[in-house]
């Protein structure tokens, strides 16, 4: 039993010396680290250090700078407090030179006695006079800039003199030219006032005192009866004589009136109120009247009269002769006019 007590405890395992090397190793481990931390420590004060000193010798640096700034300021101060008080200086010896120029000159005999403060007003009076001299270069030079921009002045104002003439005279030009333009025109119109009366005078002897064609104002009014069925653009028999007589009185009025003179003839279509049917060709009278204009206006053509005198204008019943709603009325506002104008 014994022998088996000693077997058991010489198995146990001896954990001692493998923990002390542990500790030794991190001991060692954490030496490393403090050594590092201090170095880097050291190093971290070092470079602060420098901060701080290069710091320091900035502000220093700005001082020395702020200083300077603040000598200079009162350096310029103390200028300005001289340039005036020389100014001052300058006024006061320029009033003192005319007073004592004036002495000099109610006492030129008693100069022998003060010939020092002559030499010395004397001095003074070169420095004014060369003062004066400058000032009046500087006078002369203005003056012949004043004298350059009157020369320029004055061209311009010859120039504009020149374009104001020229434009007075265009202005009488255009008077008169308006004014011959005017008397050419009244002229043109006398004669067309002329022809128009010759043609509508032709028109009475070819188509005779009648009741349904007549003149009113300086139109030939034609009754729409005379000319159309009612309702309809298509000229009947009777229209067609009255429009050939028409045609021919174009035709000689056209050989006697010279080519220079600008007329035509234009065919006007009117309408009464009343609208026309729904279940007609025209939607309204303004189409219908249109359409019956155009009628007469072609028959002219057909019958040899010139397009270019011609104008197809219609009005529905917009423009009546008369205001009611009478059937004589009616009539009277359902005509197609001819009227002679200028183009």
């Amino acid at each position: 039993m014994s022998l088996a007590r000693g077997r058991r405890r010489d198995t146990r395992i001896d954990y001692w010396p493998g923990f002390v090397d542990a500790m030794a190793t991190l001991l060692l481990v954490i030496i490393f680290l403090l050594s590092v931390f201090m170095l880097s420590q050291f190093f971290l004060t070092r470079e602060i250090t420098g901060k701080d000193t290069a710091l320091s010798r900035l502000n220093s640096q700005i001082a020395e700078l702020t200083e300077l700034l603040a000598l200079e300021r009162a350096g310029k101060r103390e200028v300005e407090d001289q340039v005036g008080t020389l100014r001052s200086s300058l006024t006061a010896v320029e009033g003192e030179k005319g007073r004592l120029q004036g002495l000099i000159e109610q006492q030129a005999g008693a100069a022998s006695s003060s010939s020092g403060a002559v030499e010395t007003l004397g001095t003074q009076l070169d420095d004014e006079k060369r003062v004066s001299a400058r000032a009046l270069a500087q006078v002369e030079l203005l003056n012949q800039q004043i004298s350059a921009l009157r020369r320029q002045i004055a061209a311009l104002e010859t120039a504009l003199d020149a374009s104001e003439s020229r434009d007075r005279e265009s202005q009488t030009k255009i008077s008169d030219l308006g004014k011959r333009l005017n008397v050419a025109l009244a002229q043109r119109v006398q004669e067309l006032q002329r022809y128009r009366s010759d043609f509508f005078g032709r028109l009475r002897e070819i188509l005779g005192s009648r009741s349904d064609i007549r003149v009113v104002g300086d139109r030939f009014v034609f009754q729409s009866e005379v000319l159309f069925p009612v309702g309809q653009e298509t000229i009947n028999d009777a229209g067609r004589a009255d429009l050939d007589k028409l045609a021919l009185a174009i035709l000689e009025l056209e050989r006697q009136i010279p080519t220079e003179v600008a007329w035509t003839l234009r065919v006007d279509g009117h309408t009464d109120v009343r609208p026309t049917s729904s279940t007609g060709r025209f939607r309204s009278n303004w189409e219908l009247s249109a359409a019956r204009a155009i009628s007469v206006v072609r028959y002219l053509i057909d019958r040899g009269v010139s397009p270019k005198r011609l104008v197809a204008a219609g009005f529905g019943e917009y423009q009546p002769l008369e205001e009611g709603t009478s059937e004589e009325i009616y009539a009277k506002n359902r005509r197609i006019e001819i009227r002679m104008t200028d183009r």
